[in-house]
């Protein structure tokens, strides 16, 4: 998939003017789940926008992963963001009801059906990728990616198969305000350590990365940060941060 390098990641918005504003702001890519329960926030912010210009996805939960449960979970996911079709389709964690010889080819069953264009994957580990690669080609992988915490197995795999890595989480919960290195870095290029850590993770071939905003000048500045060139001292300076924090974990 052709992803632009940063989206809008939409857990905890409830309000669809964060969604307008967004797409006012020049954002085409829209990240949502049924666990966020915005799927309908998410719908209105967009309602009456260009969906051919958009790229909306949306996550099924371990609830909805049964092979006969697949298709109505994704109906009501689409009956709340008031659309026909979305063009990316997750596994938001394979886990409950998850089975990869059952939920995807039902997954795949709903993509033929016009439902979705793209089936993805999130927080899979290298076996679960492994296994599901046997019944889907994966158009995705969203995962936890940022300064503090990365996969690089993860990331070699998708590599290899040529599909976007999708970082959730760039700036580890606002962990990277707090980091030396991190702010070192900002200062040299007059900007913030949002910045900075946004621009070192789309500075990863094949990812791209989901931040949430709010205000109008955030969403602007984790736009803009995706054109902030580090240097290679600069992206090796961050990578060898001794810190290891999984804000997600299994």
């Amino acid at each position: 998939m052709d992803l632009p390098p940063v989206g809008l990641g939409t857990m905890g918005i409830d309000d669809p003017s964060v969604v307008e504003t967004a797409l006012d702001a020049g954002y085409r890519h829209f990240d949502t789940a049924q666990i966020y329960e915005n799927e309908a926030v998410v719908g209105d912010g967009l309602a009456g926008a260009d969906r051919s210009a958009l790229l909306v996805a949306t996550k099924l939960w371990t609830d909805s992963l049964a092979a006969s449960a697949v298709r109505p979970g994704v109906e009501r996911s689409l009956d709340r963001l008031g659309l026909d079709a979305v063009d990316l389709l997750y596994v938001h964690r394979p886990r409950g009801d998850y089975d990869p010889a059952a939920t995807l080819p039902a997954l795949e069953e709903v993509r033929d059906a016009g439902l979705t264009d793209h089936v993805g994957l999130s927080n899979f580990t290298l076996d679960q990728l492994h296994a599901a690669s046997e019944y889907v080609d994966i158009a995705a992988h969203q995962v936890e990616f940022h300064p503090f915490f990365r996969d690089e197995a993860l990331l070699d795999h998708a590599h290899r198969n040529d599909y976007p890595l999708v970082a959730y989480s760039p700036l580890a919960g606002g962990l990277v305000f707090e980091d030396p290195t991190i702010r070192a870095v900002a200062e040299a290029h007059d900007t913030t350590a949002a910045a900075v850590a946004i621009a070192w993770v789309t500075s990863y071939d094949g990812v791209v990365t989901i931040p949430k905003a709010s205000s109008r000048g955030h969403l602007a500045a984790n736009l803009a940060a995706a054109d902030l060139e580090l240097t290679p001292e600069e992206i090796a300076r961050i990578e060898a941060i001794d810190r290891r924090e999984e804000l997600f974990p299994e």
